[in-house]
């Protein structure tokens, strides 16, 4: 691992490059460095096929470029260009070959997603996950992260390869693979161990290992997260993470919103002073990172990504309005769209935000284009959903591990269904989901009025499932581990109608109350 001196030394001089990078960040004039950067993008990628077919040697700024360049989705830009061509895309929507492609189904029942990432996005990824543990060096004032090793849990680095010089598989095993050689004494787990492809056997190896291990940062998917901590306790025999590893100053968590899970951290962790760090980092490019100053997700801005934001309800429109960075309003639900240098171009990636500042640029994750429950007219967002969770969780005095919500479409409307995985014994589920409709109802004015109309929806239907429940369902779905994440909402019903049955099937239901 090297020698304490040079992990001393190694330590410091982060330490002031990060107090460095912190100040220029903060610094930065935003609406020119987006600008600056839809340039060098259009510039680099001018004699590609994309670039041909969408004349960007005419484009000469922000409005040329939405002239010529449309909003595409996933499977628009699969089906116009990626199709034919994969898995080798050379010169096609960015230079080069593309030598990765991180596959991902997102956090709904889709097909996989095939998301290019060229070299050039790898070093994005790089400096902008470098630019985030700076904010924290520099609010820390006095880190210690390379003094020890930062952990992060995700997917194996056991690459499928569909064509020569090209390999394809989870991001965080696409990341773990490209940490430099120089920085591998500081990381965590080891190539050996990164490389295991079964995620119980590569969760116990990494458990068995880390107690042994000066772990400074541990970062990855909250669930995920929790399933490692509980076996590293089991290992190391004490009640608490900041007991097993006393060195642990910051836990990096991203995939999906954590409030819920807020409370469950805070008792497993068992120190206050291990820092809860968010990061907003998809298969398109690392987004955001939690900023210490203020709470929210800072947009990261120079690093290859040019922003532009749609209104939620103009993204179906066929001409919707779009804004960047230099024009959008605090306080609007935008559907973000990026073009990135991995060949992105005008690309919707299916996630909502809000501004709460423009300048420095402050977002709030809002949540997903189809996340959505609105079977009935109460037009329910994740971020509602998410936000009730939380508060009834809290009101109730326990911790959520894991949950979901969908339709249920029986009865004079339906119902909304819901199956929620506790940590311990968990609350009184009549008054969970009395605090949960509460909360909902003062929320959203749509659910209030559908809740309180006496012939709409009735109180929600509750499942209390039982500990280890979603994880099993996500190990019999194929979808254990790494960026892998449980759905929250299901507009259908169809994935809340296999989870019921499942966990019904296989005696996993502790508690349940009925609708009404």
């Amino acid at each position: 691992m090297g020698s304490g001196p040079v992990r001393w030394l190694v330590n410091a001089g982060f330490n002031r490059r990060s107090r460095r990078r912190a100040a220029a960040v903060a610094s930065l004039r935003v609406a020119r460095v987006q600008e600056r950067t839809l340039r060098d993008l259009v510039r680099v990628g001018r004699d590609t096929r994309f670039g041909r077919d969408h004349e960007f040697r005419r484009i000469d700024g922000i409005a040329a470029y939405r002239a010529a360049v449309p909003l595409r989705t996933y499977e628009a830009l699969w089906n116009d260009y990626l199709r034919d061509r994969y898995p080798v895309l050379e010169d096609l929507t960015w230079p080069g070959r593309i030598p990765y492609f991180a596959l991902t189904s997102g956090t709904t029942q889709g097909a996989t997603k095939y998301i290019p990432v060229s070299r050039a996005m790898v070093a994005s990824n790089r400096r902008a996950a470098e630019t985030m543990l700076a904010f924290h060096v520099a609010a820390r004032g006095s880190s210690r992260l390379f003094r020890g090793r930062m952990f992060f849990l995700g997917g194996t680095t056991k690459l499928e390869e569909p064509a020569p010089g090209v390999r394809q598989g989870d991001l965080s095993g696409i990341a773990a693979l490209e940490v430099e050689p120089a920085a591998r004494a500081y990381t965590y787990p080891p190539l050996d161990l990164a490389l295991e492809s079964d995620w119980d056997r590569k969760l116990s190896r990494l458990a068995e290992r880390s107690v042994r291990e000066r772990i400074t940062l541990v970062g990855g998917v909250p669930s995920w997260l929790l399933m490692l901590f509980r076996r590293v306790l089991k290992i190391g025999g004490k009640s608490t993470i900041g007991e097993i590893w006393p060195d642990l100053e910051l836990v990096v968590h991203g995939g999906v919103k954590f409030d819920p899970y807020a409370e469950s951290f805070r008792r497993i962790l068992g120190r206050p002073d291990i820092r809860l760090q968010d990061a907003y980092a998809c298969s398109e490019g690392f987004v955001a990172f939690g900023d210490p100053a203020t709470g929210h997700l800072r947009l990261a801005l120079d690093h290859g990504i040019f922003y532009e934001f749609v209104p939620v309800e103009e993204l179906d429109s066929p001409s919707p309005v779009r804004h960047w960075l230099g024009d959008v309003q605090p306080g609007v639900n935008y559907a973000i769209v990026v073009t990135t240098c991995a060949g992105l171009w005008g690309h919707v990636i299916g996630d909502t935000l809000r501004f709460e500042s423009v300048d420095p640029p402050l977002i709030t994750f809002t949540g997903r284009t189809r996340y959505t429950l609105s079977a009935f007219g109460e037009h329910l967002i994740n971020e509602e959903v998410e936000g009730a969770i939380a508060t009834a969780s809290l009101a109730c005095k326990t911790a959520v591990g894991d949950w979901h919500v969908g339709p249920v479409f029986r009865g004079t409307p339906g119902f909304h269904q819901y199956v929620v995985e506790f940590q311990g014994a968990g609350p009184d589920p009549v008054e969970f989901r009395r605090r949960l409709d509460a909360d909902l109802s003062r929320r959203n004015a749509d659910y209030l009025a559908h809740r309180a109309e006496k012939v709409g929806l009735p109180l929600p239907a509750l499942l209390v499932a039982r500990p280890g429940s979603f994880e099993s369902w996500m190990r019999d779905r194929g979808k254990l581990g790494g960026q892998n994440k449980v759905p929250r909402m299901d507009a259908t019903g169809k994935l809340t109608a296999d989870l019921v049955e499942y966990l019904h099937g296989r005696d996993l239901v502790d508690r349940e109350i009925a609708a009404g």
